[in-house]
């Protein structure tokens, strides 16, 4: 006689998820049982379209969404605030490339808000919820075109801002936030990696003047196999691409990962 297990859904937060490789990767995991998929995202109409369409594509009505702006860490904090019950999975998705330098309400460099300080204060504020998860994870979306990062000159003050510059910074620091997480947090039983998603078609590769070969659902793939599968829950501060780990120079300058850490803990 087979023992009838209730078990909770397992929960999962994606930011940027209206976007193009944040939507696949959202349905993809919505199509694996006994997922409860949360949608992060900026706009309301969106994420109420995208949500509906997982829901209606996958036939599971555990998809909904939470309105959350990235960029600004009052706007976090929220979320975090009436966030209720655990979380098992957080990836964080979102990315911007404005080709113009812009600020923020709160004075910061537009790109440098999202792309990092976003993924920095969603581990961090919800971090406690992910304590009481059950196999937490976090995945950072980040990229093989990265580095160029400047910590004296985080938010292009100094230098002329260019977008793929300011990009290729962000997704550096991405990959090294990962590993200051993940020494952080291995004690609460949280494992944090990063992953490069794939060359898509997307808003964010046509901002930078790019096209891109892979499907989203193919850029989906190593963000939700770190999610759901072995690898994922037993590395972390790893950097991965096409599924494999790759040996990541940026984690392994301890010096500056934790400048970076301190830096951004600062704002």
């Amino acid at each position: 006689m087979v023992k009838e297990e209730h078990s909770r859904r397992r929960i999962v937060a994606v930011t940027g998820a209206s976007g193009a490789i944040g939507t696949a990767i959202a349905r993809q995991l919505a199509e694996i049982p006994g997922q409860e998929v949360v949608l992060i995202c900026r706009d309301e109409d969106k994420a109420a379209r995208c949500a509906d369409g997982i829901s209606r594509a996958t036939g599971n009505p555990n998809v909904r969404y939470e309105l959350t702006d990235l960029s600004l860490r009052a706007s976090v904090q929220a979320l975090a605030n009436r966030w209720e019950g655990p979380l098992d999975v957080l990836i964080n998705n979102a990315a911007i490339a404005p080709r113009r330098r812009m600020q923020t309400a709160e004075g910061i460099e537009m790109q440098f808000a999202t792309n990092v300080l976003g993924y920095f204060w969603m581990i961090d504020a919800l971090s406690e919820h992910l304590r009481h998860g059950s196999d937490a994870r976090i995945i950072n979306v980040a990229s093989y075109w990265a580095g160029g990062l400047v910590l004296g000159d985080l938010e292009f003050r100094k230098r002329p801002y260019n977008n793929d510059a300011a990009y290729r910074q962000s997704k550096q620091a991405d990959r090294m936030l990962s590993v200051a997480f993940a020494r952080r947090l291995q004690p609460l039983g949280i494992t944090v990696n990063a992953c490069h998603p794939g060359d898509v078609n997307s808003t964010l590769s046509n901002s930078l003047g790019f096209g891109g070969h892979q499907s989203p659902d193919s850029g989906a793939e190593t963000p939700v196999w770190l999610a759901v599968g072995e690898t994922g829950g037993q590395h972390t501060g790893k950097y991965f691409e096409h599924q494999h780990e790759v040996s990541c120079t940026f984690g392994r300058d301890h010096e500056a990962v934790e400048i970076l850490y301190e830096t951004c803990q600062s704002y």
